[in-house]
């Protein structure tokens, strides 16, 4: 065979190779159909390391993406928040950013372990449970049971919140009773057992609820991002620590027509785009408190820390829930028993591992 001939073919067979080659990752991004990721959102993204995710993850996917494409939208401007779970469910949008926290009347309470769970998990523990237990296998399975068709991708993470705003001190159990106070997820259960009438309002809902009178105190989340809101303006009394938020967790909820019509490819993008704004969003949040708390100090906030009696309140009153949640509902016991036995043998690494918590001793 002459030498010219012999490089043709040789040539040929390198360029049906690499055809083959590229139509077998066809789930990649040279064949892969355009998608655009339209996401509503729960939280302002001005709010920072909360509302800030979405357009972080939004910035790496479109810088990365190619076909892949994601845009944000502010609460409201394309569905109400409180409708985003069954509008990505039944495609209307195909992806939202929420927390199931916000979504208990349609998972039930179960739903809100994947939020955060009152003297539960940090955030380095939870973590574990998600990505190495079966925490993300139940969390996406409560969307399957409860028969919406979401894939959810675990997608932001903030450290400990305050745990309330006041009028006046809380000395008592007695002093929260007939209070109505904005109350997220499973806390509200315990504060519901101390005779406080609780509501989920959204962020952007709060400081007016609180001018007009509708409701006498509130939790939102950690100082910076309440002070973005104006909480600190009306109310000067903020409680520590955030026993009913140790840690919160969020998901980016996407359609699951749209997201199995996605390719490998594609995917990957928006699942590694998600786990890396984990990092970013725990260490913004962990960055910017002190700040706040020094500057809400000298402008009159009181920043005060719950009794040992009233965290042992809080704590055998949460004890209480979690029996008759496991009474009412099987799914939730599943769930729970997961992450109690996860926890017992997490519990040996970190009774080992870690010193004691230095900055619990206040002067």
């Amino acid at each position: 065979m002459e030498p010219l001939m012999k490089k043709r073919i040789i040539n040929t067979l390198v360029a049906c190779s690499v055809f083959l080659a590229l139509l077998s990752f066809s789930s990649g991004s040279v064949f892969a159909k355009k998608v655009l990721l339209k996401v509503p959102v729960w939280f302002p993204t001005a709010l920072p390391a909360l509302g800030t995710n979405p357009p972080w993850v939004a910035e790496r996917v479109n810088a990365i993406g190619g076909d892949l494409k994601m845009k944000v939208y502010e609460p409201g401007k394309l569905v109400p928040p409180k409708e985003m779970l069954e509008s990505v469910s039944k495609g209307q949008v195909n992806a939202g950013y929420t927390t199931p926290g916000y979504n208990m009347g349609k998972l039930g309470d179960k739903g809100a372990i994947f939020s955060a769970v009152p003297f539960g998990p940090d955030a380095p523990e939870f973590l574990a449970w998600v990505y190495y237990g079966n925490g993300r296998k139940l969390w996406q399975k409560t969307y399957d049971d409860a028969g919406f068709n979401v894939h959810s991708i675990p997608c932001g993470l903030i450290a400990p919140e305050t745990s309330g705003w006041f009028t006046k001190e809380i000395n008592s159990p007695a002093d929260l009773k007939g209070l109505r106070m904005r109350f997220f997820g499973l806390g509200a259960r315990v504060m519901e057992k101390l005779g406080v009438s609780t509501s989920q309002l959204p962020g952007g809902e709060i400081v007016p609820a609180l001018q007009k009178g509708a409701i006498d105190a509130t939790e939102f989340s950690m100082p910076a991002i309440d002070k973005r809101l104006g909480i600190n303006k009306i109310l000067k009394y903020n409680y520590y620590p955030g026993w009913h938020q140790p840690a919160t967790l969020f998901d980016l909820i996407i359609n699951k027509d749209t997201w199995n019509g996605m390719s490998k490819a594609q995917q990957t993008i928006v699942e590694v785009s998600c786990k890396a704004v984990m990092t970013d969003s725990l260490a913004m949040g962990e960055s910017m408190q002190f700040d706040t708390m020094k500057e809400n100090a000298k402008a009159g906030t009181k920043n005060m820390y719950w009794s040992d009696e009233m965290l042992a309140t809080f704590s055998a009153k949460w004890d209480e829930v979690v029996s008759e949640m496991i009474a009412k509902d099987p799914g939730f016991k599943v769930i729970w028993d997961d992450l109690q036995e996860f926890r017992s043998n997490y519990k040996i690494w970190n009774e080992w591992a870690y010193l004691p918590r230095p900055g619990t001793v206040r002067k």
